[in-house]
């Protein structure tokens, strides 16, 4: 028997986006929605909101229990490119942008850091 989980990636497939992609839309952590397939676990009703919220053509309906087409049948257009999302989405997803951004300037920074520390120390065993 299929579960929300099952039909939510049916819909990320018939959307054309990644499941990060789609995780990020909905404001998920990343890795959220295959953590939640690889484990066949239920998903919480902030999720489901957040889903509709931003993917409102979806049938909330079928997305709960697979009754009816996974479309409504005055469905709007998929929103699948940054531009027709949200400006709250936007913003939160420039805010991960950012942190990811930050956190890799931060392990370049330590990798050259213990570089130049290891040719400082070989340097110095050659004077010595």
């Amino acid at each position: 028997m299929l579960k929300t989980i099952d039909r939510i990636i049916q819909f990320v497939k018939y959307a054309g986006v990644s499941a990060r992609q789609f995780d990020i839309s909905i404001g998920a952590a990343n890795g959220y929605t295959l953590r939640m397939k690889k484990n066949n676990a239920s998903v919480g009703s902030d999720v489901i909101e957040n889903i509709l919220k931003v993917y409102p053509e979806l049938n909330v309906e079928w997305l709960i229990t697979g009754v009816g087409s996974m479309l409504k049948k005055d469905g709007k257009e998929l929103i699948l490119d940054y531009d027709s999302l949200p400006k709250s989405k936007q913003s939160e997803i420039e805010q991960l942008i950012e942190k990811k951004i930050r956190e890799r300037q931060e392990q370049e920074l330590k990798r050259l850091l213990k570089e130049v520390t290891a040719e400082i120390e070989k340097k110095q065993k050659e004077i010595s």
